[in-house]
C-alpha cells in the first residue's frame, strides 16, 4: 500500500513510450481535473542521452575533476560505462503529465564529495545530480545548492588554554565592540535617545525629495524612520561617543543637515518589490538566478537583505496565508495500482517453450544485446524491427529504468576515439588536403559507418522515406585508402549487399596511421593533353551541321501529307515513305532525322517523374574562351571546305559564295556551273 502511494516531493518514473526508458520526474503539485482524473505537475530532469555530444564531453570532464578532488576508488569499464546511467541533470523545466503513468518510485540525491560512487552502483533505483541542464539554451551549470560538508569547510578549533593562561591573541583583530552594556547611562536614557533618533529620521525624510515622492505622509515618514536601520545608528553612535549625550545627540544632526538612514526597504521602489516576489515565485531562495534573470541591476547582498526584511513585511503574511488556502485545496498524496498490462514489445512464443531461445518471429541463435544470454523467461524487441535484435527480462528492466544496457555495444566502443588518434588524423588530413581540392568539404560525423557486423549476421539500418545522404568523415576515407587490400573496393562494389566490418578496418589503420604520418603520400601525376589538342581533334570528329537561312522557309507538301495519311488510315497501303528507294519524310516535307518520330509511327506514352525523385537541373555555361574556341574552330571547317569544294563557276575569284546542300547521307555537295 505505501508503496502505490506517492506524495509531492517524490522522484517517480514515468512512462511515456512503450519501447523508450523511463522518464524521471520530481512531483510538485497533484491536481485533480474536471473530468476526475489526476494530474501530476513535475520536475524535469534529462539523462545523458537526453543532452548534446558536446554536452557529454563536458560532463565527462566534470566527472573525472570531482573524482580525482574526491579521490574515488578506481573502477572497471563497465562500472563506468553504469555510472553514466546513474546520472542525471536537474532543470527547471516543468510539466503536467497524467497520474496514472508513473510506474515506480526512486531515490535521487545532490553528489556530495563525501559520496562514494560505487554505491550508487548497488543500490536499486538510486540516481545522483551535480548539475543544472537548461533546455531552451542548451547550457550545463554547477548547481549552487551544494552542500558544504568535508574537512575544508570545517574551522580550525584552537586548543583549550591551561588554567592561569593568557590569551596572547589580539582581541581587535577577532572581534569588534559595538555595544557596552556596563555604560554610565539608564535604560530610560536611552530610550529617549532612541526616540531623538527617530524624530530625527522623520524630519531628514521631510528634507529630501526622493523620501517625500516614496513616503507622502507624516505617518509613512514616521514609520520608514522607526524601522531598525535607525535605531542600529543611535546605538552605535552612542558607542562611538562614549556614551555621551550631548556629543551623540551633536552626531545626528551635523552642520549640513540632519543624518538619514535607509535601508532597502526604502532603496527599492514598487516595480522592483514586485519584480522580486515574481521572482521567488519562480526560483525559490536562489538569489543568484534571480539577480541574473530579474534583478542584474542589484547586488547579491541588497538582495539578500531584502528578502530578509520582506519577510516582515504584511505582504509576505498574506502570501503565506494565500499558499497554505491553496495546498490545503490541493491533494497531498495519490494511489496508483501496479501497472499490470503486457509491454507491446514482448515477444510472445507460439509453439515453444517458454524461456527457449527462437521465438517466433525472430531467427534462432540471437542472444541478448546487453547480458549475450541465451535463455531467458521472456524476451523483448529492442531496436528497429529489422535488426532483430530483443533483450531478456532482467536487461529490459535495466533499460527502462536506466535508460541504457549494463555492457558497452560494439557500436558504441566504435564511435570512440582516443585523442593520439585524432592527432594523427589531423595531421595526415594536412598533409592530403592541397591534392583533394577537387573534393566537397563535408560535416563530419561522430562514427563510421552503420553497417556493423556481429556474431554471423548483418544489422541493416531501417529505411527512412525522407530524403536522406550518407556522409563519410575524413578518418573513414582515409581508411579507405590505407586498408585497400583489407577493404577491396572493387570486390565490395559487386556485391553491394554484403556487410563491411567497419570496426576491424578502423583497428587496422589505427595500426598503419602513426607510419603513414611520417612519410609524404604519394600521387602518381595523370598526364594530359592541352586543352588546344582536344578541340582539334573534336572538331575533326564531330560531325558538321548544315545551316539553314533565317530567311527562307521550307515548302510543305501538302499532297504528300494527305496521301499518307489517307494511304495509312484507310487504304491499309504502305505510305509513299515506304516505298522502294523512297526516303521517310515527315509532314511538312523535311527528311527524317534518326530518332525523330513520324505522323504514322504509335505514340508513347511518357512516364511521368516525381518532382520530389528527380535529380537536380545543372547547367553548364560555357565561358569566354571556350567560345571564342569553338568559333575558330568552326570558322577554319568551313574555310577548308570551301577551298575543297569550289568550282570554276563558284570560285573565290567572282565573288561569290558557293551554295552548300545536305544529301540523305549527311555528306555536302557544292553547286556546279548551272547552280550558281
Amino acid at each position: 500500500m505505501a508503496a502505490n502511494m506517492y506524495r509531492v516531493g517524490d522522484y517517480v518514473y514515468f512512462e511515456n513510450s512503450s519501447s523508450n526508458p523511463y522518464l524521471i520526474r520530481r512531483i510538485e503539485e497533484l491536481n485533480k481535473t474536471a473530468n476526475g482524473n489526476v494530474e501530476a505537475k513535475v520536475v524535469c530532469l534529462f539523462r545523458r542521452r537526453d543532452i548534446s555530444g558536446s554536452l557529454n564531453s563536458l560532463a565527462d570532464s566534470n566527472a573525472r575533476e570531482f573524482e580525482e578532488e574526491s579521490k574515488q576508488p578506481s573502477m572497471s569499464e563497465q562500472q563506468r560505462h553504469q555510472m553514466k546511467h546513474r546520472e542525471l541533470f536537474l532543470s527547471r523545466q516543468f510539466e503536467s503529465l497524467p497520474a496514472t503513468h508513473i510506474r515506480g518510485k526512486c531515490s535521487v540525491t545532490l553528489l556530495n564529495e563525501t559520496d562514494v560512487l560505487n554505491q550508487y552502483l548497488e543500490k536499486e533505483d538510486c540516481f545522483f545530480y551535480s548539475l543544472v541542464f537548461d533546455p531552451v539554451q542548451k547550457t550545463l551549470l554547477a548547481d549552487q545548492g551544494e552542500i558544504r560538508v568535508g574537512s575544508k569547510y570545517q574551522a580550525d578549533i584552537p586548543d583549550r588554554l591551561a588554567e592561569g593562561e593568557i590569551d596572547i591573541r589580539s582581541q581587535q583583530k577577532l572581534e569588534i565592540k559595538v555595544w557596552d552594556p556596563d555604560n554610565p547611562l539608564t535604560d530610560r536614557q536611552i530610550d529617549q535617545f532612541l526616540v531623538v533618533a527617530r524624530a530625527v529620521g522623520t524630519f531628514a525624510r521631510a528634507l529630501d525629495c526622493s523620501s517625500s515622492i516614496r513616503q507622502p505622509s507624516l505617518h509613512m515618514s514616521a514609520a520608514a524612520a522607526s524601522r531598525d536601520i535607525t535605531l542600529f545608528h543611535a546605538m552605535d553612535t552612542l558607542q562611538r561617543s562614549g556614551y555621551d549625550l550631548a556629543k551623540a545627540m551633536s552626531t545626528l544632526v551635523p552642520q549640513g543637515g540632519p543624518v538619514l538612514c535607509r535601508d532597502e526597504m526604502e532603496e527599492w521602489s514598487a516595480s522592483e518589490a514586485m519584480l522580486f516576489e515574481e521572482a521567488l515565485e519562480k526560483y525559490g531562495k536562489d538569489f543568484n538566478d534571480i539577480r541574473q534573470d530579474f534583478l542584474p541591476w542589484k547586488s547579491l547582498a541588497s538582495i539578500v537583505q531584502f528578502y530578509y526584511m520582506w519577510k516582515t513585511t504584511d505582504r509576505y503574511i498574506q502570501q503565506k496565508r494565500l499558499k497554505a488556502a491553496e495546498a490545503d485545496s490541493k491533494l497531498k498524496q495519490v494511489y496508483i495500482p501496479t501497472y499490470t498490462k503486457p509491454n507491446p514489445n514482448q515477444i510472445i512464443s507460439v509453439g515453444n517453450k517458454p524461456g527457449v531461445n527462437g521465438a517466433s518471429g525472430f531467427q534462432k541463435g540471437l542472444t541478448c544485446e546487453s547480458c549475450h544470454t541465451t535463455q531467458s523467461a521472456q524476451w523483448y524487441a529492442w531496436g528497429p524491427p529489422n535488426m532483430q535484435c530483443r533483450l531478456c527480462a532482467s536487461c529490459w528492466i535495466y533499460w527502462k529504468k536506466y535508460g541504457g544496457l549494463k555492457t558497452p555495444t560494439q557500436i558504441e566502443g566504435a564511435a570512440r576515439g582516443t585523442p593520439e588518434s585524432t592527432v594523427l588524423l589531423e595531421e595526415l588530413v594536412n598533409k592530403w588536403e592541397p591534392h583533394s581540392r577537387n573534393h566537397i568539404s563535408r560535416p563530419e560525423s561522430h562514427s563510421l559507418s552503420p553497417y556493423t557486423s556481429g556474431a554471423n549476421r548483418a544489422k541493416l539500418l531501417a529505411k527512412n522515406r525522407q530524403t536522406f545522404l550518407l556522409q563519410t568523415t575524413k578518418l573513414t576515407r582515409i581508411a579507405r585508402r590505407m586498408c585497400r587490400d583489407i577493404l577491396q573496393p572493387h570486390r565490395a562494389a559487386r556485391r553491394p549487399y554484403a556487410p563491411i566490418n567497419a570496426n576491424a578496418i578502423k583497428a587496422e589503420c589505427a595500426v598503419r596511421l602513426p607510419k603513414a604520418a611520417k612519410t609524404p603520400l604519394k600521387i602518381r601525376p595523370a598526364k594530359r593533353p592541352l586543352l588546344s589538342v582536344i578541340i582539334k581533334e573534336l572538331a575533326l570528329q564531330a560531325p558538321l551541321k548544315p545551316k539553314t537561312p533565317r530567311g527562307t522557309k521550307t515548302p510543305i507538301n501538302r499532297n504528300q501529307m494527305n496521301q499518307n495519311r489517307g494511304l495509312s488510315t484507310i487504304l491499309t497501303k504502305r505510305p509513299f515513305e515506304n516505298v522502294a528507294g523512297g526516303l521517310p519524310f515527315s509532314a511538312n516535307g523535311r527528311p527524317l532525322v534518326p530518332g525523330m518520330r513520324s505522323s504514322t509511327q504509335p505514340l508513347v506514352k511518357r512516364q511521368k517523374l516525381n518532382p520530389g525523385d528527380a535529380p537536380n537541373p545543372v547547367v553548364f555555361v560555357a565561358t569566354k574562351e571556350t567560345r571564342l574556341r569553338e568559333y575558330q574552330v568552326n570558322t577554319y571547317a568551313e574555310k577548308q571546305i570551301t577551298s575543297e569544294g569550289s568550282c570554276q563557276h563558284c570560285c573565290p575569284d567572282n565573288g561569290k559564295v558557293p551554295i552548300k546542300t545536305v544529301t540523305s547521307e549527311g555528306s555536302y555537295t557544292f553547286g556546279d556551273a548551272s547552280s550558281c
